[in-house]
């Protein structure tokens, strides 16, 4: 079996992970101002944060290039290989999982996989490490999967942001949420649901209650196994730092790592942003 692993630059990947010659990311563009930038091409993570604050509207983003997807596959089938795991960004925030399904059957010469990930970045970029791990085992393309639906299963996010008009104008949560939440200063627990919509999990009265609550929640939803748990956050190092302390507080910094949303979710979370995701060990 040669297996190629194909995901979208919202995944957070190791300096490592980058460098498999294995693994093919497709790129999300950012539009700021009429706009188009590439993050890591011709946009920084700082150039987008600058963008964004002088902007007097927000980023826009778009989906993967589909026409890209198919040549890849095109390609990748030239290049012997026989078997093929794409895994994006939740279909629960993007339609381009909804949109590839059709190009599973479309190369008789590749076994092609499109698993919905029902989640994004850190959780997506471990999803993607435990595949070339359990590939490196021996596990056959069948296992993998299996291995994978169990891992998708079970990993979520929680998040709790400044602003929800950044989620409410990308269409990610719905108008009445936000309205509720800035007219009477409740700061909302958002999270990944089982189909992998971002929908409002708690509201709680302030920051420091609601960071609380988050630990709380992340001890209830990591207490039956391992897992790989990660606080994510957009320019809100404060807050991830003092996330962090709580769980440190509570042992929970086995398997913990601090890392950043990248520019095209932060596009939809906004800045100030802090999160924990989670992804059980398989």
């Amino acid at each position: 079996m040669k297996l190629a692993v194909i995901t979208d630059t919202t995944a957070v990947l190791s300096e490592d992970l980058k460098k498999n010659k294995d693994l093919f990311v497709l790129n999300i563009p950012i539009a700021i101002d009429g706009v188009s930038y590439i993050e890591g091409e011709n946009l920084t993570l700082d150039d987008f944060y600058r963008k964004m604050a002088a902007s007097s509207e927000l980023p826009k983003t778009s989906q993967p290039s589909l026409a890209e997807l198919d040549e890849l596959l095109t390609q990748l089938s030239a290049d012997g290989y026989t078997h093929v795991i794409g895994l994006f960004l939740s279909s629960g925030i993007s339609g381009f999982w909804q949109n590839i399904q059709f190009l599973i059957d479309e190369y008789p010469n590749l076994s092609v996989a499109f698993p919905d990930s029902k989640i994004t970045s850190a959780p997506l970029g471990s999803m993607i490490k435990h595949i070339f791990k359990w590939l490196a085992q021996g596990n056959s393309f069948a296992d993998i999967l299996q291995k994978l639906a169990i891992q998708i299963e079970g990993t979520s996010a929680f998040i709790m942001v400044d602003d929800l008009n950044h989620l409410v104008k990308g269409g990610r949560l719905s108008n009445g949420s936000a309205l509720l939440g800035n007219l009477l200063s409740i700061k909302p627990i958002l999270h990944f649901d089982d189909e992998g919509k971002i929908v409002v999990y708690e509201k709680v009265r302030t920051e420091k209650k609601a960071i609380k609550r988050l630990v709380e929640v992340l001890e209830e939803c990591t207490s039956d196994r391992d897992y790989e748990i990660y606080i994510i956050h957009s320019r809100a190092e404060d807050k991830a730092q003092q996330f962090y302390q709580l769980l440190e507080k509570s042992g929970h910094t086995q398997n913990l790592e601090i890392v950043t949303f990248d520019g095209v979710i932060a596009t939809h979370l906004g800045a100030g942003a802090v999160a924990f995701g989670f992804t059980p060990i398989v």
